[in-house]
Parts: C-alpha cells; structure tokens; sequence
C-alpha cells in the first residue's frame, strides 16, 4: 500500500531539516512526503527546497497561516495514496517507525494507528522537564503512565477513511488533531513498536507562545469554561500550583515555568474572548 507522509510546518527553521532526515532513513520506502508549509516568516521553505535533492518524493506546498488542521487537509488533496500519515515537524523516528505504524492498516488489522511509544526529544532540557511536569506526563515520555490503547490523534490512517468525513475540521486550533476522530466515531488503535520522539518547548518564549495557542482552544462549556480556565491561570492560582508541583517534583524551576505557562494560556483566552484568530 502506497504511503504519503504529511507535515504541517510554521516557522519550524531550527526542527525541520532533522525531522526529514530520519524520514529519509526509514525501513519502509518509496515513502511520498509532502510538507505544507503554513505561511513561515522565517528560513523553513528555504531549508526545504535545499532538501529536496536528498529525498526523491518531496512536495512542499504553501498556504497562509491558518492553522495546522487545514494544512495537514490540503497535504491530504496532494496524496495519490492508501495511507496517510500525520507527524509534526519538531518530531524524529526510530529508523522503523513508519513500518509499525502502518502495520496493522496494511494487515487490515485498523483503520487508524497511533503510537503510545512517543519519547521525549530532549529530556535534558529543563523547561522540557517541566513541561511534562505540568502535564502530568511519565518521565521521558508524552503522555502519562498506563496510557491507553485507543486515542483520538491518529498518526495513520486509511486515505478512504479521511476522505469519507473530510478530514480535519479547518479550525485552527490546538485540538485540530481530535476533530478527525469526533468525525470518524472511533479512536485510533495502538501500533506495537512503533517508537518516535517530539521535542517540548525549550525556552520560556517557547512556552508561553505554546500556551497562549493551547489557551485559544474551544472549551468543554463554552464562555463559563473559558472564565474558569481564566481563574485557574491567574496569577494568585498560577503561584500556588507551581510551589505545590514544585514541592512535589523537586523543581524549583517549575515555578517560574507555571507562571510563565499560564500567562500565555491567559493571554491566549483573553484573545479569544476579544475575537482574534485561532490558528497557530
């Protein structure tokens, strides 16, 4: 079954480039990957084009900043292939890792796979640390402990299947990547062994422009969630939690995180309220 690697890109000039180089060194070939760059300011399309050379089956689109649901839909358009796969710029992969991943479709064992494997890039990084901290995150990995073996982010799937629904819903927003799933009705399935990395913020200005998009996402009960969300990140709030955590992981650093996480999560609702745009 034919692959087509998808990979939504915004101003990702420091990421991209290592993430095409461990799509290129995958055990599963004549891969087709098309990277769609969302309106970069910054060297990304360059790095590309100066790439193209290295990987046979490489197309770069461009649109304007709306959002990674809707470049990851037009990537999809471009796809003459069974299988989509969806993976982030600030990703890289065990060498088999597409292989795995789409083992279970080729099989017709799933229709969608996702990876519970999915490792901290860098997990020396402090405020990486403390980014799985304020998750809730096992340490070195994505997600908690015991993670379940269905999810609504789907890494692969049946072009079919996508078709079907439409694809991502073209909000913008953070959770761009569950609107596939709420389409679909159904979760993807895990895919044994199948091991891949994505890196955290690194920095504090990492962190607040995450957040400040993470805080411009819809919420479960509308304008009261929001109002709530706004009181969890207030200062007074943002204070307490962080010398808690901080006590409980033995961090000190968390502290300046939280404050700085959840003043881009305020500046992010508040914008919202406001009426400014959504997207990435």
């Amino acid at each position: 079954m034919k692959i087509s690697i998808i990979i939504p890109t915004y101003n990702e000039e420091h990421v991209i480039l290592e993430c095409l180089k461990s799509l290129k060194e995958q055990t599963k070939k004549d891969l087709k990957i098309i990277v769609v760059d969302d309106g970069s300011t910054d060297k990304t399309r360059d790095i590309i084009e100066n790439y193209k050379l290295e990987i046979r089956k490489l197309l770069l689109l461009e649109q304007k900043h709306l959002g990674p649901g809707p470049a990851r839909n037009l990537g999809a358009k471009h796809a003459a292939s069974s299988i989509l796969v969806f993976v982030d710029s600030d990703m890289t992969f065990a060498p088999n890792f597409i292989e795995k991943l789409v083992s279970p479709i080729e099989k017709g064992e799933s229709r969608g796979t996702f990876s519970v494997l999915e490792h901290v890039a860098n997990p020396e990084n402090i405020w990486s640390q403390c980014w799985g901290i304020n998750e809730g995150w096992a340490k070195g990995m994505r997600h908690p402990a015991n993670y379940p073996d269905k999810q609504k982010v789907f890494r692969a799937i049946l072009k079919s299947e996508f078709d079907r629904v439409g694809g991502f819903s073209p909000t913008g927003e953070y959770t761009d990547d569950w609107t596939l799933s709420e389409k679909l009705g159904y979760l993807a399935d895990n895919a044994p062994g199948a091991v891949f990395y994505h890196k955290n913020p690194e920095t504090l200005g990492e962190v607040f422009k995450q957040a400040r998009w993470i805080g411009k996402r819809s919420y479960k009960y509308g304008l009261w969630g929001k109002l709530f969300a706004l009181v969890r990140a207030s200062l007074p709030v943002s204070l307490f939690v962080g010398i808690w955590k901080w006590a409980k992981a033995g961090e000190p650093p968390f502290i300046i995180f939280k404050v700085v996480y959840d003043f881009g999560i305020f500046t992010g609702i508040t914008s919202s309220l406001l009426g400014g745009k959504s997207a990435k």
